[in-house]
């Protein structure tokens, strides 16, 4: 799962300097996401946080990730 979620992060940041995904529990529905990118610079958190949020809808809408928590920075 981990390696999905990565590839639609790096679908939706295709300039990121980092996409990096980690089952915080091993079961499969608990991640940390870290995107690196200069799109986010000048945003706020919450517009950032926004993005990545947009890029993983679908396994958010079908309950595959059950809890999701997103490091972000607008470095490029």
């Amino acid at each position: 799962m981990s390696e999905r979620l990565e590839e639609l992060l790096q679908a939706a940041f295709p300039d990121a300097r980092e996409v990096a995904v980690v089952d915080r529990t091993g079961g499969g529905d608990h991640f940390h996401v870290t995107v690196v990118d200069g799109r986010f610079a000048g945003l706020s958190l919450v517009d950032q946080h926004r993005l990545v949020y947009d890029a993983l809808a679908d396994p958010l809408a079908d309950g595959t990730i059950h809890e999701l928590r997103i490091t972000t920075r607008g470095e490029g």
